[in-house]
Order: C-alpha cells, then sequence, then structure tokens
C-alpha cells in the first residue's frame, strides 16, 4: 500500500486557476472522500494524482517515489469513473478476470481473486451474465471488481455512483462500505455528494476554490466547520448565521446575537476591543424548539412546517427580521402549530463562532449563571 503525497500543487487552464498550491497527504490504506461544490478543483486533483492531467507546478509522490511525470499505467493504480467501462460480449467473470491475463497471474490466482471481488460486491447471481444483461448500476459494480481485483496500490474513484438510479446508489454506497472495510488499498473517492462522503471516508478533505479548506473525520468535519464555507456547505440545509458582536464586560467575554433573550458568556477568545462583529453558527437540527417558554429561549413565529427525510420537521421561524431555519424530531413537529407563537432556544453548547473573515473563533458559549 502507499501514502499519496502531493506537494505545491498547481494548475492553471489558462487565467482560470483550477488548482491553487494545494499541499496535502492521503493516508495509506484508508479512504480519504475529496468533496466539494462544482468547480471546487476536485476532479482536477484526482486526474493529476492518477496522471490523466499534468500540473502546472508542484509534484504527486506515492510512498517515497516521486511519480510527477510517470503515465497512468505505470502508476499501479485502478480507476473507476462516472460511467462504467465495461466489456461487451463477454461476461461478467471475463470482464473481472480480462486485465488480471496480463499480470501473468496462475489460473488458479486469477479465479480467486474474481471469487473475492464477486463475493464482496454481491455479484454472484450475475457471474454468468453478458454485460448487456445487466443495468446500469450492476455494471458499475463490475467496473469497481474489475479495479479492485487487480489490487493495486491505490485505487480512486470519481464520483461512480452519479449516473446510477436511487436504488442503485443505495445498493453501491453498501458495496463499497463493505469493499472499504475488507480491503486495505489507499483510496480517494471524488463526490459532491456529501451523504456519500459521509458514509463513506474515513477523513473528508473538503474543498473549496482550488483549495483544501479543512480535512477531518466526517463528524469532527461535520460539527466542528473550521469556517463559514464549511458550515454552510455541509448539512442539508447548513447552519443557521446570524450576526452577532463579542464584548467584553466586568464578568467576561460575551455574545449578544438576536437569537439570544441575553448576552451569553464565553470561554476563550477574549478581544482587547470593546465589541467584535462576528456570525453566530447552529446547525438547524441542534435548534431547540418548544409551545412554551424556557431558560435562554426567545419568542419566535413559526410560519411553516413540512416533514422531510427520516419524517423530521423541517420549520420555517423568524424572530424580528431574522428568518432561519430548524429541524426537529416527529414528536417535536407533531406537537407544533402548522403557524403561530413557539419559543427557540439555541444551545450554547452547540453554537460556533466565526470572525469577520469567515473563519472559526477559539471560543466557547457557555451557560449563562
Amino acid at each position: 500500500m502507499a501514502e499519496i503525497r502531493v506537494q505545491g500543487l498547481r494548475k492553471e487552464f489558462g487565467a482560470l486557476v483550477a488548482l491553487d498550491d494545494v499541499s496535502f497527504s492521503f493516508p495509506e490504506s484508508r479512504v480519504t472522500c475529496l468533496l466539494g461544490p462544482s468547480g471546487c478543483g476536485k476532479t482536477t486533483l484526482m486526474r493529476i494524482i492518477a496522471g490523466l492531467e499534468r500540473a502546472t507546478r508542484g509534484d504527486v509522490y506515492f510512498g517515497g517515489q516521486r511519480v510527477t511525470h510517470l503515465p497512468p499505467r505505470k502508476r499501479n493504480i485502478g480507476m473507476v469513473f462516472q460511467y462504467p467501462v465495461v466489456y461487451r460480449g463477454i461476461s461478467v467473470a471475463e470482464n473481472i478476470e480480462l486485465p488480471l491475463k496480463s499480470e501473468k497471474l496462475s489460473k488458479a490466482e486469477r479465479t480467486a481473486r474474481v471469487a473475492e471481488v464477486v463475493e464482496i460486491l454481491g455479484l454472484g447471481d450475475h457471474v454468468a451474465k453478458d454485460i448487456t444483461q445487466l443495468d446500469n448500476g450492476t455494471r458499475q459494480k463490475v467496473a469497481v471488481a474489475r479495479a479492485v481485483a487487480r489490487q493495486p496500490r491505490i485505487i480512486l474513484f470519481d464520483e461512480p455512483i452519479t449516473n446510477v438510479d436511487a436504488n442503485a446508489k443505495l445498493q453501491l454506497k453498501r458495496a463499497f462500505k463493505e469493499l472499504t472495510r475488507r480491503l486495505e488499498q489507499t483510496i480517494i473517492y471524488v463526490t459532491h455528494d456529501q451523504t456519500e462522503a459521509m458514509t463513506l471516508a474515513d477523513q473528508i478533505a473538503l474543498m473549496q476554490d482550488g483549495r483544501i479548506v479543512q480535512c477531518d473525520a466526517p463528524r469532527e468535519l461535520y460539527n466542528h466547520p473550521s469556517d463559514v464555507f464549511g458550515g454552510w456547505f455541509l448539512g442539508n440545509p447548513g447552519m443557521v448565521f446570524v450576526d452577532g458582536t463579542l464584548s467584553a464586560n466586568g464578568s467576561g467575554t460575551v455574545v449578544t446575537a438576536p437569537l439570544f433573550p441575553a448576552p451569553v458568556p464565553t470561554a476563550g477568545g477574549a478581544s482587547d476591543e470593546p465589541a467584535t462583529a462576528v456570525t453566530v453558527g447552529i446547525r438547524p437540527e441542534h435548534i431547540r424548539v418548544a409551545t412554551g417558554d424556557a431558560p435562554g429561549a426567545v419568542a419566535a413565529d413559526l410560519l411553516r412546517k413540512s416533514i422531510t427525510v427520516g419524517r423530521q420537521y423541517l420549520l420555517s421561524l423568524r424572530v424580528g427580521d431574522v428568518a432561519f431555519k430548524a429541524k426537529v424530531t416527529p414528536q417535536v413537529g407533531e406537537s407544533l402549530p402548522a403557524r403561530g407563537a413557539v419559543w427557540v432556544t439555541l444551545p450554547p453548547e452547540r453554537v460556533t463562532l466565526f470572525a469577520p473573515n469567515g473563519n472559526r473563533v477559539d471560543a466557547t458559549l457557555t451557560q449563562p449563571r
């Protein structure tokens, strides 16, 4: 297996900077998802690692080997693309075995490798079928099986389940999860779908404008975004943001914001300035909504509620001029009126503060005494 390391990668397409001096390490035998919106540079980064694209500047290393100028065939990688690359006119088993024949393996070894990936990916009922008899999702499984059976050091997945139907997506996610659990290849998985990334990754490298802005385990990235972009991009919907101020008073540093009934004290993040602008961020599912008053609650208008994934309720709310969303459990959602007055609480321990430049502030809100 091999760690992948990129150093100072820059890629320019004319005036467009697709990668902006990226230096990063993909750990050996782990799954790293490159996640971000369209045009952020994730596919360009993967193609440079694969050798399909030449960087304007910078280097790529597999382990201690510099591979910057090696063609793809000499990098010992497997690749799976958005559309399944399969050979028509032969069976599933023959599709998987075909690239193994050029590696001087015995028939017994080829058969064993095919059997292993067929079992992992649940292709047992299809091994004798011609590729033309399969749906698109099953063909993609075959493409994955062929890449894995070669046992390359590195496998690159470029949005492999984008172009299959919803049922096939679910089956492929389960198959990929089992695959990555049982094998030890270094895997880079490119996607714009955060559900895929959260499900499959050991770590997520979040990209924006040609840079990796944060890399963490999925839950850490979700719960503790390093900037406003991470808070906004992750989640459905993303974080709720409101303007606030960070200031000092007689007892320490406090945050004042429209969704707090009174200034909330912080631990750390004190400023010498009389008042500093901050953005207060919280995940919609962490906002508490009730029909009765409670400590730390503010009065709000419930404008609309609707049922979403998992029978959770998505609420549209307003406090003064501030409109925002909250997500609550089925039990809470059913207890609320369709419209009308409610009470909203932002638990201090769930709140993240961001500076005017968008970066997270090193300060933790605490319960008012």
